[in-house]
């Protein structure tokens, strides 16, 4: 974007001002797009002169067969309002110009804003009423679709780029949300991987939108990974849904599933009484936070005891689900902190959540995915550190997965 200050000095800047004989807002206004129409036209004869490398009527060192051939006319919408410019043309075809692109209409740095607002949560009516207010410009909704649709290639590219080969840990959950469809208001859930590969580092592998959770959808997730390129996982961390585990063996026989034990107390307490809550969930700390698994064993039969002829279905779910929510117990403390909840991908959700909160319900699919792209994009740009103790939590699973880790080290 040009900017009139960065064109003239100060003491040019008085006499310009002075030269033009402005009184008002409206004055400066008009004069600057004038000198603004008259530097985006400089530009583009200059751009022209250099693709065709010689000066208008500078036959003599004309070396090229092209050769200029007039203009056509373009209306852009620039910061000072509308301006009128004369695109020049060549002979072949060829003239790509630069500072105001084939197609482009605006020059304002508008759309930016308006997909930045969007990023953020903000609402279609806030949106206007800030363009409105800031630049006097009045944008349609529809405007606003048309704008923030420009991201729909750039999603489908990121949902479609190739993967690493090997992921250390992937953990996978889902969010809900209210989406319109077929005139009713209807409950979808946007399903989300985040990975972190062999060098620590965390990544949102994708976000699909589809019906309420469902394994039969996360077998489609999981297989959409793998033609993406991902051969192998060595741990997964999920939520309690059922069949999860036989999706993920399904794709990835060899993977490690360790489901969430947060996920596992919240299920437990829900049939519990309002004033046991707290006691149940002091009871079962001893359990997940033993040193070993005997020793969480020997601390179920505990909680057993105590609280097994009151709440049965929490001993049995606990029973039920030991295989894949004691796998953490076979790590060191700092795989462990690490994997026996899905804290990473719900603190992702948590930022998910800020942003998307305003909205009761969006109107397709597609709003909410490009609300949800965004706002990972966001996320992302945080991302820039590896995960904590990464050298010491690698020596570790390179003894425990010494064929699946070697060979993809960089």
């Amino acid at each position: 974007m040009i900017h009139m200050g960065s064109l003239m000095s100060k003491e040019q800047l008085k006499q310009w001002i002075k030269e033009n004989n402005m009184k008002s807002v409206e004055d400066v206004q008009s004069a600057l797009r004038e000198l603004f129409a008259e530097t985006l036209q400089e530009v583009l004869e200059a751009e022209l002169e250099t693709s065709l490398g010689y000066a208008k009527h500078d036959v003599k060192n004309k070396q090229t067969t092209n050769s200029r051939n007039g203009y056509s006319k373009k209306t852009v919408r620039s910061e000072y309002g509308d301006i009128e410019l004369k695109v020049p043309r060549d002979r072949d075809g060829e003239f790509e110009p630069m500072i105001v692109k084939k197609h482009q209409s605006n020059v304002t740095g508008i759309e930016d804003q308006i997909i930045a607002m969007y990023a953020k949560g903000v609402s279609t009516r806030d949106i206007q009423d800030h363009l409105q207010q800031l630049y006097g410009i009045e944008v349609s909704p529809t405007l606003i679709s048309n704008v923030t649709n420009k991201i729909v290639p750039l999603i489908k590219e990121w949902q479609n780029r190739p993967l690493q080969a090997v992921y250390a840990v992937v953990f996978l959950d889902a969010i809900h949300f209210k989406v319109k469809q077929d005139g009713t208001i209807v409950n979808k859930a946007a399903y989300m991987a985040i990975g972190i590969d062999l060098e620590g580092h965390k990544d949102v592998l994708g976000i699909w939108i589809g019906e309420n959770e469902s394994a039969k959808f996360w077998l489609h997730v999981l297989n959409e990974l793998r033609n993406r390129g991902v051969q192998d996982i060595l741990i997964t961390c999920v939520d309690n849904l059922n069949g999860f585990s036989e999706a993920i063996a399904a794709c990835y026989p060899k993977t490690e599933v360790q489901k969430c034990i947060i996920h596992q107390i919240r299920n437990s307490i829900k049939y519990v009484s309002y004033k046991d809550v707290k006691k149940i969930t002091s009871a079962l700390q001893p359990i997940y936070k033993a040193p070993t698994e005997q020793a969480a064993l020997d601390e179920l039969e505990q909680f057993e005891k105590t609280w097994g002829g009151k709440y049965p279905l929490i001993v049995r779910s606990w029973r039920n689900n030991w295989d894949e929510l004691a796998t953490f117990f076979k790590y060191s403390p700092e795989i462990r902190k690490l994997i026996y909840t899905t804290n990473i991908i719900e603190s992702y959700h948590r930022q998910l959540r800020k942003v998307t909160k305003g909205k009761a319900v969006f109107p397709t699919d597609e709003a909410l995915l490009k609300m949800l792209y965004l706002s990972t994009m966001d996320v992302l740009r945080k991302w820039t550190a590896r995960v904590q103790n990464w050298g010491q939590i690698l020596l570790q699973l390179m003894v425990h997965f010494p064929d699946r880790v070697q060979p993809y080290l960089r």
